[in-house]
């Protein structure tokens, strides 16, 4: 087996380019946008989670900026808040230009970019892409107020607050837990790699699911599996010197010892799919090693000088963005109408050390989120991408001296030019400690915008059918009629 640290390819960035050169290509794109593919029936699509593990405190991700609920804020959070004015701008909370009957918000002072992004500003004018859903978690049923969650007359997901339980819910969208492990996004591969992705014919066949973070639940159907790259592109079974005669050795012997009869050993759906796809994708490697190698040109752009020139930060996260870049970029030659992709950027168990930590991370996302969406739309792939966040949970309000402890709802982010940008959707909660939303424990939020309700309506645009629905997500008719001509929480344009 790979190391976890093989699988995410920690090399670093390489450059910075400028943004007039940027610039000139954007301008460019935008001139050969008469030439890219329209319509939904043959559009492509992509969604790109990215999974912040550990558990991100998105309370001051997302924070209320009026005066009344800042104060509430301020109260809750103690020596955590961040301030709305203070003699250091730097630390003063960016504002948000969404303001919902006088309630306004701002973004922590590590994450401009994404301001620019959601309020439509600077290299963004006039183009909003980021939008925040307060308040989300993992939900069996609503809960209507937090007595019915104190009294136990609701069903609640199992073991809440564990790190382990709530990333697999997360990616199961099953929080009563599930004793064949599959996840949403798998399901989704299930009920459409057959059908959208119908360029692929017999004796070819490509995964829609790519990982750039290893084996990951939300991948992995009852049909369909992932297929795990690095930001270097497949994953190798014989190295860098792979055509050496001792590796084309170790490669066939690979070949010959992953085939079926070692599948018929493994219990667990997860095992014996990564087994499945493991076997073909070592000739599948191939294939997709070429491509990503030399994506080429895409609406007149080199992919690579676009990448190269797009801002990414001198960090290993932005790897993993630009190899997701490639992997949207070849689609067309991969003959993939759908792709997911998932990214995992962990550390954000912030029990001590809260503020310098998260304001350190939160650069580092908000810089390549943002590099991200900019080669997009570079590309012109902007109408095809959502790019969203998810977290194992939020984080309680009170500080526990130096950082905060594990919860339940959070805030989470969706970003592309398909999100109606600008708004914060879903309820933003009382931040009272002791308050209509805290159920106890130092601020310990309940969720009162399901994972579900998020997941529906990225899967509807997605194209998943009311019909399939509940096949993807099992819980999703306790707060959603998926036949309804309405979007479930609102976020898309």
């Amino acid at each position: 087996m790979r190391s976890r640290r093989q699988f995410l390819g920690e090399a670093s960035c390489a450059g910075i380019a400028s943004t007039s050169i940027l610039s000139t290509l954007l301008n460019l794109s935008m001139a050969n946008r008469a030439a890219a593919q329209g319509g939904t029936g043959t559009q492509r699509k992509a969604l790109v989670c990215v999974f912040l593990s550990g558990g991100c405190d998105t309370y001051n991700l997302l924070v209320p900026r009026d005066s009344t609920r800042h104060a509430e804020y301020v109260g809750a959070r103690t020596g955590l808040a961040l301030p709305v004015n203070s003699p250091a701008p730097a630390n003063n909370l960016i504002p948000l230009s969404f303001n919902d009957q006088g309630r306004e918000y701002g973004i922590h002072p590590a994450c401009p970019k994404l301001a620019e992004m959601f309020n439509g500003t600077g290299n963004f004018a006039g183009r909003k892409r980021v939008s925040f859903l307060a308040n989300v978690g993992t939900l069996i049923e609503p809960i209507p107020n937090k007595e019915a969650y104190l009294n136990g007359s609701v069903q609640v997901p199992k073991a809440l607050f564990s790190h382990r339980d709530q990333i697999e819910q997360w990616q199961t969208s099953v929080p009563q837990g599930m004793q064949i492990l599959s996840g949403w996004g798998g399901r989704a591969a299930d009920v459409l790699h057959s059908t959208l992705n119908d360029e692929q014919s017999d004796g070819y066949y490509m995964p829609m699911n790519f990982s750039l973070s290893g084996n990951a639940a939300f991948q992995i159907g009852n049909i369909e599996g992932q297929f795990v790259i690095t930001s270097n592109g497949a994953l190798s079974f014989t190295g860098k010197g792979g055509q050496s005669p001792a590796n084309l050795a170790k490669d066939q012997l690979l070949r010959s010892s992953v085939a079926s009869p070692i599948e018929s050993h493994y219990q667990n759906l997860f095992q014996q799919t990564h087994a499945k796809i493991t076997t073909s994708s070592i000739e599948r490697a191939e294939v997709f090693q070429t491509r990503f190698n030399s994506p080429g040109m895409l609406n007149g752009l080199d992919v690579n000088t676009v990448l190269n020139n797009s801002g990414f930060p001198n960090h290993w996260l932005s790897n993993s963005f630009r190899a997701a870049v490639k992997t949207i970029a070849i689609r067309e030659t991969l003959k993939l109408k759908r792709q997911t992709i998932f990214i995992e950027f962990g550390g954000w168990d912030h029990h001590a050390e809260l503020l310098a930590n998260q304001s350190r991370m939160l650069g580092v996302l908000d810089g390549v989120l943002y590099a991200f969406q900019r080669a997009l739309e570079t590309l012109g792939l902007e109408d095809d991408v959502i790019t969203f966040t998810c977290s194992d949970f939020g984080r309680t309000l009170v500080s526990n001296g130096q950082g905060t402890d594990h919860a339940w709802g959070g805030n989470q982010l969706v970003m592309g030019k398909p999100v109606a940008g600008g708004l914060v959707r879903g309820t933003f909660p009382s931040l009272q400690i002791e308050g209509a939303n805290d159920v106890g424990r130092g601020g310990r939020l309940f969720p009162t915008l399901s994972a579900d309700e998020y997941f529906c309506e990225l899967l509807r645009w997605f194209g998943v059918s009311s019909g399939n629905m509940d096949l993807v997500l099992p819980n999703i008719q306790s707060f959603y009629n998926p036949a309804s001509s309405s979007h479930p929480v609102g976020f898309l344009a």
